[in-house]
């Protein structure tokens, strides 16, 4: 059975968009959102599609929005 979260739709890349604030929660998480390319709200990054990058969105999935 696939995973949804994790398995490549095959487009090759995802857009991630920072829509709230990553102030007030885990230190841990704003790594993430630097790690993302995200450095404030209403910007966009477009990033690879890989079982890694969608870990990174998974743990930050409050903050961004995500698009392909």
């Amino acid at each position: 059975m696939a995973n949804q979260r994790t398995d490549s739709k095959g487009t090759g890349t995802l857009k991630v968009t920072l829509v709230k604030s990553p102030i007030g929660f885990n230190k841990n998480q704003g790594d993430v959102l630097r790690g993302l390319g995200l450095r404030r709200i209403r910007h966009t990054v477009e990033v690879k599609d890989s079982v890694q990058t969608r870990g990174m969105i998974h743990k930050v999935r409050h903050l961004v929005t995500v698009s392909e």
